[in-house]
């Protein structure tokens, strides 16, 4: 499930299946935990950046998660369903983006983590001097890496 707002419904899927699951969550911790990250700031549609699932399962590797505020989480799910996932990249939305980041930085984020797989076609790691967590690359390289 290389998607991470489908991971609201991740342990329906785990009771459904009998393989494992890698969850995206998990996956995205631990490659925090591994770069000393303890705040990350969240980025994603307003489920994701809303709901509990990326909250509490960074939460089990002690990192606390910072999300934008209302205004910045409707124009991030804006640039997200109305311009990224149509194939519409905007500098202007890219410009904004890269605010939301250094106002979630200046609040104590110390990496972002790109919490959608289409936020990367405006924001890489060049663009920030933060750890970026890009976790449709972390999902697919760990499923690569767990089938041997």
């Amino acid at each position: 499930m290389c998607s991470n707002t489908v991971h609201l419904f991740a342990e329906e899927v785990e009771q459904a299946i009998s393989i494992p699951l890698l969850h995206i969550g998990d996956v995205s911790a631990k490659e925090m935990v591994e770069q000393n990250i303890k705040r990350i700031g969240l980025l994603g549609t307003k489920q994701t950046m809303e709901q509990d699932f990326y909250k509490s399962r960074l939460a089990k590797y002690n990192i606390e998660t910072i999300i934008p505020n209302d205004e910045e989480r409707t124009f991030i799910h804006h640039v997200i369903l109305d311009e990224l996932s149509r194939g519409i990249i905007s500098e202007t939305s890219k410009e904004e983006l890269l605010q939301i980041t250094k106002s979630l930085i200046q609040n104590g984020a110390e990496g972002i983590l790109l919490g959608c797989t289409e936020i990367p076609l405006l924001i890489s790691q060049n663009d920030l001097t933060v750890p970026v967590f890009d976790t449709a690359f972390l999902h697919a390289n760990t499923a690569v890496q767990f089938a041997g």
